[in-house]
């Protein structure tokens, strides 16, 4: 990436790395949750919030019966907690139109599907300078690279690096790897696969500085930001058709995810396409706002997620919006049965 600025720039030529496979990681796929052994106890969830969750379960099942959207925003946290085979099942249903997240969203995925493993041990690399420096990560830029030149979005130029062996020669053409030896051994783990497989477009939404692929030898701002500006738009596209109603759900993202929501918002509703009787739910632990979200002398004010996700925007369309306390490591998979439950009886009906 040329700078012809008057600045001194720091030179990525220098970085050094190592390969992925020696990395120690936190997370692996033995404690990814499968659907078909949910055995789920509800107990420690509020009953408030199971409530809730009940009344969103149907409003996802009814919303996809009737074809309309159901948007997931999620961070890391889905793949984090062994969560994504649930996700990918709620996919393959047709019952999800579109998945976003942002760039620690896509990274862990692509990290579970290429080794089984993910959430590098930060404390162990920091001051040995290691953090962030896997080689591998260069088929990431490389995929972007490609994508931007294709003028692909940031998901689709990873799923097709994972799904399309053509795509794939081309990502590793100018780097001393082999094509062959590029192996994704997980892709049934893998959220942005099993969208591509589905053509459930994952949208990537990114700043600049804030992954640890910005940190490669291999990084193009230009490439980055190119692929997910498209995807930016992909995601409000998909927001023009919540003109008779849908479901979004936050999981996990206090900021980019309430701040792509709003803006996506505004711009479907400045072409005439403004969302209305939309039903939004924001996922996270921290405690229930009530009423002070929208209080600048209080601190709830300044957290995107429920002050946008559970008050502005549903307020602002006639919408429902809702707080869902609690870890998600029990919320999500309680989600996901009640779900699945609803789509029995509806077809036992």
């Amino acid at each position: 990436m040329n700078y012809k600025g008057k600045y001194e720039v720091f030179n990525l030529e220098k970085i050094k790395t190592f390969n992925l496979s020696v990395r120690p990681n936190k997370v692996n796929i033995d404690i990814f949750l499968n659907p078909q052994d949910i055995i789920y106890s509800a107990s420690d969830i509020e009953s408030k919030i199971k409530n809730r969750i009940d009344y969103i379960a149907n409003c996802i099942v009814s919303s996809r019966s009737e074809n309309k959207p159901v948007v997931i925003f999620t961070g890391a946290h889905i793949v984090k907690n062994g969560l994504s085979l649930l996700l990918i099942d709620l996919i393959k249903r047709n019952l999800v139109t579109l998945v976003a997240g942002n760039g620690a969203t896509a990274i862990h995925d692509f990290e579970i599907c290429m080794i089984g493993e993910t959430s590098e041990d930060i404390p162990k690399a920091l001051d040995r300078g290691l953090f962030g420096m896997a080689y591998e990560f260069i088929l990431i830029n490389n995929s972007l690279s490609i994508g931007n030149r294709m003028k692909l979005g940031f998901g689709e130029a990873l799923g097709r690096t994972i799904n399309d062996e053509c795509f794939r020669e081309k990502v590793v053409k100018d780097i001393n790897i082999e094509p062959e030896s590029i192996v994704f051994k997980y892709p049934e783990f893998s959220i942005i696969s099993n969208c591509y497989k589905e053509n459930i477009p994952f949208t990537v939404h990114v700043g600049i500085g804030t992954d640890v692929i910005d940190q490669h030898p291999s990084f193009n701002g230009e490439n980055k930001g190119g692929c997910s500006g498209r995807d930016f738009l992909i995601f409000v596209n998909e927001l023009t058709k919540f003109t008779n109603g849908g479901v979004f759900l936050n999981i996990g993202s206090a900021v980019t995810g309430p701040e792509v929501l709003l803006k996506s918002i505004s711009m479907a509703t400045n072409i005439g396409f403004s969302p209305s009787n939309l039903v939004t739910a924001d996922f996270d632990m921290r405690e229930e706002a009530t009423g002070k979200e929208l209080d600048e002398n209080y601190y709830t004010y300044y957290f995107r997620d429920q002050k946008s996700i559970v008050r502005r925007i549903p307020e602002s369309l006639g919408g429902q919006g809702f707080y869902i306390k609690g870890n998600i490591k029990k919320t999500i998979p309680y989600l996901y049965k009640k779900v699945v439950e609803k789509i029995k009886k509806a077809a036992f009906k």
